[in-house]
């Protein structure tokens, strides 16, 4: 099996491992998710092995489930991610740093002005996370008494993403003239007020902040539901998805990427980058006995909360050695409930069992000797099933040390990975164009993100 085509690869750090039992795995560092010291030292590592980027995933409330669940999770305290980004910006050189910024939460001027002053603050290696914010604690931390209906989240986080690239072109890239003898700073010509008044969100600008180094931070969408993936066409450069069944995951691949070619934009310029648990051993029997140790660490109160979450329900009204009841829609995430829903029917799966995959991580994983999860990651970037992965970590540090020293070696040793980066952006980096202003045309449209979006 060969290719021409090379891996993406980005790393999920918030928290720093997504399994409930991380923190407690022999040799892991149980603050490894507040931590800042340990968190360079990890940023640091993935830089070496020439990582796209460092994901932080962001939530804007504590946790939705019972103090008996809460107490036992590593999650509970993490640092915001644009104060750790900044921060990792000046002890990093090259890996793009990913943060999520919620379009339901936050307001499209701090957004716009947060990321472009990490990308400045970067040299240009910020991306945006867009999320529309699923839990529904969250909500109340905001103003609300209820959370906003999904499809109306969606709905907000377009018009959103117009506003934010809006700003980020509130300047032309040579605005800022800097005329010392005249006492010119900029030149007002090269400037634009964008005047935005449209259903859920009225703003003036222009943004007190110039055009970003790479024109537009580097867009990533995460939803998976028919809103999701449409958003993702129209707006993406990255997607972040959750499939764990390669042959769903050549669907998802072909839809999205069909989705944005017949809104006019190229396939190649939005990468499908599914999330990817990895457990690495000397042999298969060694890899699985870690992933064993591992999920036994999970106690069931965080087992059946984590089910609740994903199903949008309480699940402890459930019997737990029954088969999964029907589960009607909520308001919650409508991705995570069917993949739960999914598995539990493909696996013939009782309440207790799926509480336990879920408690643990259900998607998709490999555990393995480097060479079989070599084997799995080209199967799945030739045919088509993705462009790569967003690596998530069994615990910290040894499950990140594992992956960099023995996996990203055969992957390199094979030609599906990058042995030194391609620039000094992470637009470069991801082999992504970098966006005309709309406003300021220097060149012919680069369709980098959208389809000829206004605002």
């Amino acid at each position: 099996m060969s290719s021409e085509r090379q891996l993406r690869l980005g790393a999920f750090m918030r928290p720093a491992s997504i399994h409930t039992g991380a923190w407690r795995y022999p040799g892991a560092f149980p603050d490894a998710n507040f931590n800042f010291a340990h968190i360079k030292c990890f940023a640091q590592t993935l830089e070496r092995a020439k990582f796209d980027a460092f994901f932080m995933a962001d939530h804007m409330a504590v946790l939705n489930m019972p103090l008996e669940a809460l107490k036992r999770s590593h999650t509970v305290t993490s640092f915001e991610p644009f104060t750790l980004l900044s921060a990792l910006s000046q002890v990093t050189e090259r890996i793009g740093l990913i943060a999520t910024g919620s379009t339901t939460f936050d307001a499209p001027y701090h957004i716009a002005r947060r990321f472009a002053s990490l990308d400045h603050l970067s040299g240009g290696r910020a991306g945006w996370n867009i999320v529309t914010t699923s839990n529904p604690d969250a909500a109340l931390n905001f103003g609300f008494d209820e959370h906003i209906e999904h499809d109306e989240r969606y709905r907000r986080a377009r018009e959103f993403y117009d506003v934010v690239t809006g700003l980020w072109d509130s300047w032309a890239d040579d605005a800022f003239i800097r005329d010392v003898e005249n006492g010119i700073y900029f030149d007002p010509d090269k400037l634009q007020v964008l005047g935005h008044k449209g259903k859920y969100l009225s703003v003036r600008g222009p943004l007190n902040i110039a055009r970003p180094v790479q024109g537009w931070p580097v867009i990533v969408q995460a939803g998976a539901s028919e809103a999701g993936r449409q958003l993702a066409a129209e707006t993406a450069e990255a997607v972040f998805t959750a499939q764990s069944d390669i042959a769903a995951a050549r669907q998802f691949y072909a839809d999205v990427k069909g989705r944005a070619e017949k809104l006019g934009r190229s396939r190649d310029h939005i990468k499908i980058l599914p999330a990817c648990f990895v457990v690495v051993g000397d042999t298969v029997d060694e890899a699985r006995a870690k992933r064993a140790k591992l999920d036994s660490l999970v106690h069931y109160a965080n087992a059946i909360s984590s089910l609740s979450i994903a199903l949008g329900h309480d699940a402890s009204k459930f019997d737990p050695d029954g088969p999964l009841p029907d589960i009607p829609e909520s308001n919650a995430s409508k991705s995570s409930r069917q993949r739960a829903v999914d598995l539990a029917k493909r696996e013939h799966l009782t309440v207790r069992q799926l509480a336990q995959r879920l408690g643990g991580y259900a998607g998709l994983a490999m555990v393995g000797t480097p060479k079989i999860i070599a084997d799995e990651m080209e199967e799945w970037l030739v045919t088509e099933a993705s462009d790569g992965f967003t690596m998530m970590f069994p615990y910290l540090p040894g499950g990140l040390d594992d992956f960099v020293n023995r996996v990203v070696p055969e992957l390199q040793q094979r030609g599906l990975f990058r042995r030194e980066y391609a620039g000094a952006t992470l637009r470069e980096n991801l082999g992504l164009p970098r966006p005309d202003n709309r406003f300021f045309r220097q060149s012919g449209d680069a369709d980098a993100c959208g389809a000829g979006s206004t605002s």
